[in-house]
């Protein structure tokens, strides 16, 4: 390793203590990190003139002379995610400190070639206006549901009716600079990153179909070709067995709450889990029904899936979070039941709403920079 590639290195070990730490001295961080103070203090000056870091005042050390305090500075950096989902669009985009400085919410059409002209049309904006703020564009992540291989082809997405996009190329030859780095993945590995609460956890959405995001050992797992956590699939018995998504999914969940409710109205679930809540709250005998059974092969999916991983937490994400205190009882009691680990998992609900994969997005290209992989200057 030259000398280049040990600075690098020491520039995202400075950064990556700061992330995980919140504001530190220098001093501390040497500390911290081993590195010594002569090294740490050449690293930071670097990252200060660079605007990744900033100095916000003394560290409030009580012996001997304050040192000052350095943070993340999020001025100069940010960093783009997109969520694809089967009606809408969600853009946002977090700054280098990892303070939110964009989120939009746009309509989507499928016909055609319309769903990726407008993927390309709100990348291109929210670009555009993070460089408007006077920030540089780290990188744009897309958060797909379905089959997302490592070079960013969707090749198979049935919430959306797509095989075989490439979608990663699309846009980042429509943005037009070639040293900007553009992703595609799986959104529920996306929205792992962003929930990232243990370093063996897994979080599971419901928005298309069933998926999970499984992080192992602090990593997020990716499998041979990026293919993992599609849990919606599991079926149990001989062929034409109802799957766990036919059993525990969201849209057949509102089909069995709300007897009637057209199926054609059933492209944004939004409104109708909102619907489901109300009845719920309102103890409407059929719709709680529903909900506990739904919990319930939830929790029979989860501890299969659980007894392989093996997380300390389960994360519901989503819709399934909206509906946490009526799912999470009965799953919770099926988890118990299955698990064969004595100390069980976790199983708790999101916070972080419906762009949890948009914001993992994001967050991925800062810890590109944390990580050493990535360094917008030059070591």
């Amino acid at each position: 390793m030259g000398f280049t590639d040990v600075r690098a290195t020491n520039l995202a070990v400075v950064l990556r203590h700061l992330r995980t730490n919140g504001p530190s001295s220098r001093a501390a961080i040497a500390a911290s990190t081993g590195l010594n103070k002569a090294t740490v203090s050449s690293l930071t000056s670097d990252l200060i003139d660079h605007r990744l870091l900033r100095e916000t005042g003394s560290s409030g050390n009580r012996i001997g002379r304050p040192g000052t305090a350095l943070a993340l500075d999020g001025s100069a950096f940010a960093a783009i995610g997109i969520q694809v989902a089967a009606d809408h669009l969600i853009a946002l985009a977090v700054d280098f400190a990892g303070e939110q400085v964009l989120l939009w919410h746009r309509a989507l059409a499928q016909e055609g070639g319309r769903a990726t002209g407008a993927i390309i049309t709100l990348a291109q904006k929210a670009a555009t206006r993070v460089r408007q703020q006077g920030r540089t564009v780290l990188g744009l992540t897309l958060a797909v549901p379905g089959l997302v291989g490592e070079d960013g082809t969707v090749h198979l997405s049935p919430a959306l009716g797509w095989s075989d996009v490439d979608l990663q190329g699309l846009v980042a030859s429509s943005l037009r600079q070639p040293g900007l780095v553009v992703t595609a993945a799986n959104q529920a590995g996306l929205a792992a990153i962003a929930e990232r609460r243990a370093d063996d956890m897994i979080f599971v959405t419901g928005t298309a179909g069933i998926e999970a995001g499984i992080i192992a050992d602090g990593k997020l797992l990716h499998g041979a070709r990026g293919f993992t956590g599609q849990i919606g699939r599991f079926a149990l018995g001989p062929a034409g067995s109802p799957t766990l998504h036919d059993l525990a999914g969201i849209e057949p969940l509102v089909r069995r709450a709300l007897q009637g409710f057209d199926p054609e109205s059933l492209t944004d679930l939004g409104p109708a889990v909102e619907q489901v809540i109300v009845l719920a709250r309102a103890g409407d005998a059929g719709v709680l029904t529903a909900l506990r059974d739904t919990g319930r092969h939830l929790g029979q999916g989860l501890a299969i899936l659980a007894n392989l991983a093996d997380p300390s937490v389960i994360v519901l994400g989503d819709h399934y979070a909206s509906l946490a205190e009526w799912l999470i009882p009965a799953a919770k009691s099926e988890l118990a039941g299955h698990l064969l680990a004595p100390d069980g998992a976790e199983l708790i609900a999101s916070e972080l709403g419906l762009h949890a994969a948009a914001l993992g997005g994001a967050i991925s290209h800062l810890e590109r920079v944390d990580s050493g992989r990535s360094m917008p200057i030059t070591a």
